[in-house]
């Protein structure tokens, strides 16, 4: 089931009437990732204020959340002795099953499979698990409901969540951001299509040839090809042994380090129709779409009104097929989402907006965007590319109004000292009194943690200007010193900390970009003056906390995100290739299933949720993640200039096994920020060289591998190249031309009506019920045609230019005998062991990794 998004606030409101001082806490399952950490912070907030208790657990896998779902979900249930209760998953689980993954599917018979626990799912990352969103409702529900309940309507429709729906029954129930109703309309169909069909057997026979030879095939005792026909009724005893296995959908399933991944997503499961009358081999004609009365035609045979069906689940399960295909994808991120929920319940305040501001705007630090992870294009009007687009802008445009409402002018200021200060474009480096605890707007360039280093070190290590001015080289370093020397700053005055730079300098360094960057191919560098046409767009975020320090929402993810992924006390290794903590705590030398890495991250979400709501913990971690960006600079500098990037059929591939930072790049997330460093890198290199980027417009992916030499595996990320970027202008061409498809389609179908009308009436009501059946089928024929080409057309766009690393990667551990663990809920992410690499890229080489 799916909650639509005018209805956010339906479950919290129940859960508040009805919770109580008996009711078992709400379980929060959260990955570790900055986005769902934020979102967290705000969940808990609400459920501070609301006396509701609550327990958070940090998943960092999906062996984890199996554990967690038998160690803490399934007690809840209420055949293991529990009273029910709700879980809440935070970017967790949204493309896997999650009452499988959980075990609340497999509960023993005689009661509601769920256990009256009721799973709450938000997560950004696409594609759904479709049995999630339109299925995931115990069947024992149905029929408790009320007569009152059903006087007001249906609660669920079509798997979506009305006004009446009645919560605490159990289930899945997946918050939607709009893209449900509005993208998959066409999926819904197949896939309750699919959930109510009879099952028939398939065994691939070619569907084409003429009703006569089907005729002749079923005159022959019902043998064809050597093999027996089943009918429906004969199919009954095979369906029942098969039944677990076609409830449950082939799903991604996790190995450990020494095993072999064997299966892959498919479509969701299909439930067998319960009504024993649907099953019946010779139904009446009135339940034959298109037949005619049975006085003008005979009733069409069981076989042909099989072959009817098997055309139909083809039908459908090849549109499943098309949009699991698709690749992967980022919707609004969850932190954005948890905000509407505060908003909607009346409870938004200027720290919840803070979390959501830093949740979207960390997205851009792991290439987050709506063509899955990858290097993002910058806006022309300056300042963060961001999340999303024009999709991703009109977020942080609602959250630029939200700051104004909620943090209005001050006034004590009858000078109007902070409306000159936004206007001459100064960076903001301190708050305006000792209390000051406001969200500003500030024209952020696209400098890293300017107002903690120097202006030198934060251009250096800005990955924007990296790529586009060739810091790697000698020949980039020169380049900054230019530009630094056109507008007007000295070395001595730039490698200074930014804070203590002369006042004259800082006031200008906005207008002096705007001026020289261009010259350098910068025009996105900062963001342009705001305007009344156009506003702020591309500002930044600010807080102050009074004398304490001054930090924009990019900061706060910059080190948050290093927090989680080497700690706030970093990581060292010594000659011997031990690894340690700058605290001089030795780590695990040998930790081949990896559960002392995993414990290892779920102590440093701890830290980083901890710094999130202390000022003073984030000012510590500083360091940490300087510490990082100075590996990603040195070790991005090092692949680049030893050339150690190859470049295969799909794609460029580059390895880290060696070097003083090695181990810093063992954590997914690290090597994704190196990949992203490298790729944008590349990709500029490729524009300059060709004018263009390369593979169509897509771009060239990269493949980056990390040695985790204490597990003895490499580490491999994925990501895509910048290419394909969602403009929402023209899929609202695109769509109009496929409404205008559809239109033509429809007037073809009436012409057909009417010419077979026509010839109907030259006959003078003859009856010959197999050329009517003949004409049926050809029609049918002619509309599945038209509408398979309709749907081409429809996911070629929204697939163009996805990141499919998670399907190829499938691909190929069915393929090989490699040794592949896939335990990360980002499917771009896998681990390989250390001797299989070399075949597994092989064989990833000829796969398509990009839609």
């Amino acid at each position: 089931m799916y909650l639509p998004r005018n209805l956010i606030s339906h479950l919290y409101q129940h859960l508040l009437r009805t919770h109580h001082s008996q009711s078992p806490p709400v379980l929060v399952l959260v990955s570790l990732e900055p986005d769902a950490l934020c979102a967290c912070r705000i969940l808990s907030a609400l459920f501070k204020r609301d006396y509701i208790p609550h327990s958070i657990h940090p998943i960092s896998g999906y062996n984890d959340l199996t554990s967690a779902g038998e160690t803490l979900i399934q007690p809840m249930t209420t055949q293991k002795g529990g009273t029910g209760g709700v879980v809440v998953c935070l970017g967790v689980g949204g493309m896997v099953d999650v009452s499988t993954m959980l075990g609340l599917d497999n509960i023993a018979d005689g009661g509601d499979p769920s256990g009256r626990v009721q799973v709450w799912l938000i997560d950004a990352r696409r594609p759904w698990n479709l049995g999630n969103v339109f299925a995931g409702r115990p069947e024992d529900a149905l029929q408790e409901i009320d007569g009152n309940a059903r006087s007001r309507g249906p609660d669920v429709v079509g798997g979506q969540i009305q006004p009446a729906f009645k919560p605490g029954q159990g289930g899945v129930i997946v918050y939607d951001d709009g893209d449900i109703e509005q993208d998959l309309a066409t999926e819904q169909e197949a896939y309750l299509t699919l959930a109510n069909m009879p099952d028939v057997e398939d065994d691939g026979e070619p569907l084409d040839d003429s009703d006569g030879e089907s005729e002749i095939a079923e005159s022959l005792n019902g043998v064809s090809q050597g093999k027996k026909r089943k009918s429906w009724s004969d199919g009954d005893d095979e369906d029942n042994e098969s039944e677990e296995e076609n409830q449950r959908p082939r799903q991604r399933r996790r190995s450990n380090s020494s095993e072999t991944v064997t299966s892959s997503p498919s479509r969701p499961p299909r439930r067998q129709i319960q009504d024993s009358a649907s099953l019946d081999p010779s139904p009446s004609p009135s339940q034959i779409p298109g037949s005619s009365p049975p006085l003008a035609a005979q009733p069409a045979s069981p076989r042909k009104l099989r072959r009817r069906l098997l055309r139909l689940r083809r039908k459908h399960e090849s549109v499943l097929h098309k949009y699991y295909s698709l690749g992967a994808t980022y919707s609004e991120p969850i932190s954005s989402l948890l905000y509407s929920l505060a908003e909607a319940l009346g409870r938004e305040d200027n720290d919840l907006l803070w979390h959501a501001i830093v949740g979207v705007s960390s997205l851009e630090l792991y290439g987050r965007s709506m063509t899955g992870v990858g290097i993002s294009s910058s806006l022309d009007s300056g300042g963060s590319a961001g999340w999303g687009g024009q999709r991703g802008e009109r977020i942080r445009q609602i959250l630029r109004d939200e700051v104004r409402r909620l943090n209005p002018p001050d006034p004590a200021d009858t000078r109007g000292e902070t409306a000159r200060g936004e206007a001459s474009g100064v960076i903001p480096t301190t708050a305006r009194s000792p209390t000051d605890t406001s969200i500003r707007l500030s024209p952020e360039p696209r400098f890293l943690l300017i107002r903690h280093w120097s202006l030198y070190d934060s251009m250096l290590h800005s990955p924007y200007l990296a790529a586009r001015l060739h810091i790697w080289s000698d020949v980039g370093r020169k380049r900054l010193h230019k530009l630094l020397a056109k507008m007007g700053v000295s070395l001595s005055q730039c490698k200074q900390n930014y804070t203590h730079m002369d006042m004259e300098l800082k006031r200008g360094l906005r207008h002096s970009l705007l001026t020289y960057a261009p010259m350098y191919g910068l025009d996105g560098l900062v963001p342009p003056p705001a305007s009344a046409g156009r506003g702020k767009e591309g500002w930044g975020f600010v807080r102050s906390w009074g004398w304490k320090a001054c930090l924009s929402a990019m900061d706060v993810g910059v080190i948050v995100g290093a927090i989680l992924e080497v700690g706030k006390s970093g990581i060292r290794t010594d000659a011997t290739g031990r690894s340690y903590d700058q605290r001089g705590a030795k780590r695990g030398i040998v930790d081949e299933d990896g559960s002392q890495e995993t414990q290892a991250w779920v102590e440093r979400f701890w830290e980083a949720y901890d710094a999130l709501g202390n000022i003073e913990a984030l000012k510590q971690a500083l360091p940490t993640a300087q510490l990082l960006h100075r590996a990603i600079l040195r070790t991005g500098t090092s692949l680049i200039e030893k050339r150690h990037i190859r470049h295969l059929q799909a794609f460029r591939m580059a390895v880290v096994k060696e070097g003083p930072d090695v181990q810093l790049f063992t954590h997914p997330a690290a090597l994704t920020k190196l990949a992203l460093w490298v790729g944008e890198a590349i990709a500029e290199q490729e524009k300059e060289q060709r004018g263009k980027v390369g593979k169509h417009g897509k771009g060239t992916p990269l493949v980056m591998a990390g040695l985790n030499e204490a597990r003895g595996v490499y580490v491999v990320v994925g990501t895509g190249a910048g290419g394909g970027v969602v403009d929402i202008a023209l899929q609202e061409k695109r769509k109009q031309k496929v409404e205008a498809k559809a239109r033509r389609k429809l007037g073809r179908r009436d012409e057909r009506e009417r010419k077979r009308l026509e010839q109907r009436k030259k006959k003078d009501g003859s009856d010959d019920g197999e050329n009517a059946e003949y004409e049926e089928a050809s029609e049918e024929d002619e509309d599945e045609s038209d509408s398979d080409d309709s749907d081409d057309d429809a996911i070629d766009e929204r697939g163009y230019g996805r990141n499919r690393f998670g399907n190829a990667f499938q691909e190929v551990v069915d393929e090989t005998n490699a040794r592949v663990r896939i335990d990360s809920f980002e499917s771009c992410v896998v681990e390989i062991k250390k001797e299989d690499l070399s075949s597994f890229l092989e064989s990833l080489s000829m796969k398509a990794v990009i839609g």
